[in-house]
């Protein structure tokens, strides 16, 4: 049987609306995922409207009382929306009318759904930009485990996807930690911008009741209210920045997720997945496939998509609040819950994969990659690079004539090539003298790779204690 239809609007209409703008109206059941933070405002509303002198002392005890009771229930999926509640707003108040009477109905005074949804979805972004970062740290740590224990690795380091120079292994993989650490920021600067809250804000002009919306601010964890009425309904700036924030870490994430599904091929072999963390196929039973990396790598395109149709929905919109901005919820709770199941499945494929230490020495120096250790070798001399540049191509030629690697080309194919190729060039032409021989900031010997690592573990703490101190919701 059908529930009796109890809108919040309709008052000054003649008849109800048809059913095909009711559908179109009807917020999706995804949308249900802002009750708890809508009943986090309204319990932050109420003690507003005590201020006003709209309650008393012991109806604001019992208004809470029950918003407190509802969140339970909700929660323990005791209660849930039916097919005429338009959306959690409106749900929301039909069961505290029926729970409370008259009461139930007084929530509503000074404050609009404008300023409810906007607040809404505000505490859901800081909310969850709190979890998305707890998840990713748990990756940044599978990653710094993973470089703890190959600062020594010795492994080919790639540019335009050819083997270029020596590098550790640990040191690639801090390279994507450094990425993820820098996504955590942005989640981090975001959030200064975003701790603005707009109840109070009302439909447009601010409310004739709720008069101290820097009070509920602060009970909301908030850092103060928003300067203005207008801007607090009708800007979305901070949620296409939470997106881009989102989209960022996706394409960060795909790009490691492109290497290990290189570097789990047969061609590579340079690791082997945990098969807790890989899949099979259902015709050849001879395949472990690196479904994570594949999934999370093609979650990016969804995630890049939530951030221009955001901003393509925002466009050309007048002041004040439109009601395309509906679009919002949908974008941010699918960038949330998209994250929400990559990283975690992320972190353990990371943490378990077993790199092949041996595989990843006798690929190092393939291609020649310590043909710059003998260009240094001559600058050092006092040869210009642009020579060394040229005599040490020439010396890859004669490599490749001969099928030689450079630290077997006799002394006199050096001296054939150039007079100042002295055999003391092999000196440096070992994996050991290359990588040692990067130990400035940033490089790649293991004695910098170990000092970053050290640096990163610092900034992780200070990150994890940055979305543990986040109140969050109180009911």
């Amino acid at each position: 049987m059908s529930q009796p239809v109890d809108r919040l609007w309709g008052a000054r209409f003649k008849q109800g609306p048809a059913p095909a703008l009711s559908a179109l109206s009807r917020s999706p059941g995804y949308y249900f995922a802002l009750a708890e933070y809508d009943l986090e405002g309204c319990r932050a509303h109420a003690y507003e409207l005590q201020r006003a002198g709209l309650l008393d002392e012991g109806e604001t005890e019992r208004m809470v009382a029950a918003i407190k009771q509802l969140a339970a229930d909700y929660r323990a999926g005791e209660v849930q929306p039916v097919e005429n509640d338009e959306d959690v707003h409106t749900f929301i108040e039909r069961v505290l009318t029926e729970r409370l009477g008259e009461l139930g109905g007084k929530l509503r005074a000074g404050r609009s759904r404008n300023d409810q949804t906007a607040n809404d979805l505000r505490l859901y972004l800081r909310d969850n930009a709190r979890k998305i970062v707890a998840a990713l740290l748990q990756l940044q740590q599978a990653l710094v485990n993973q470089a703890e224990r190959h600062i020594n690795t010795v492994a080919p380091g790639f540019t335009h996807l050819q083997q270029a120079q020596p590098i550790v292994f640990g040191h690639q993989l801090m390279a994507h930690a450094q990425a993820f650490s820098r996504d955590v920021q942005r989640f981090q600067d975001w959030d200064k911008r975003c701790a603005r809250s707009p109840l109070g804000a009302a439909a447009m002009a601010g409310s004739a009741i709720a008069l101290h919306p820097e009070l509920s601010a602060k009970d909301l964890g908030y850092d103060g209210a928003c300067e203005n009425s207008i801007d607090a309904v009708a800007s979305r700036d901070h949620v296409a920045e939470f997106l881009f924030a989102g989209s960022m870490l996706a394409v960060n994430l795909s790009r490691i997720c492109e290497e290990v599904c290189l570097w789990a091929s047969r061609q590579f072999r340079w690791v082997e997945l945990n098969d807790g963390y890989a899949t099979g196929s259902s015709i050849m039973p001879q395949k472990k496939n690196p479904d994570i990396a594949e999934l999370a790598r093609g979650k990016t395109g969804r995630l890049i998509g939530n951030v221009t149709a955001m901003l393509a929905t925002m466009k050309s919109l007048p002041l004040s609040y439109n009601r395309d901005l509906i679009e919002d919820k949908r974008n941010a709770i699918d960038t949330v819950e998209q994250l929400m199941l990559v990283l975690p499945a992320m972190a353990g494929m990371i943490d378990t994969m077993v790199v092949n230490v041996e595989r990843l020495k006798e690929d190092a120096p393939q291609g020649f990659t310590l043909a710059t250790e003998v260009a240094d070798w001559l600058s050092r001399r006092g040869v210009p690079f642009k020579e060394a540049h040229e005599i040490t191509g020439k010396l890859v030629q004669v490599c490749e004539q001969h099928c030689l690697e450079l630290h077997q080309v006799s002394d006199v194919q050096l001296q054939e090539v150039d007079s100042r190729l002295q055999p003391e060039v092999r000196e440096c032409l070992t994996l050991e003298a290359a990588i040692h021989a990067r130990s400035g900031w940033g490089g790649t010997s293991p004695q910098r790779v170990a000092e970053q690592i050290a640096r990163l573990k610092t900034v992780l703490e200070q990150q994890s204690d940055w979305a543990a101190s986040y109140i969050g919701l109180s009911l």
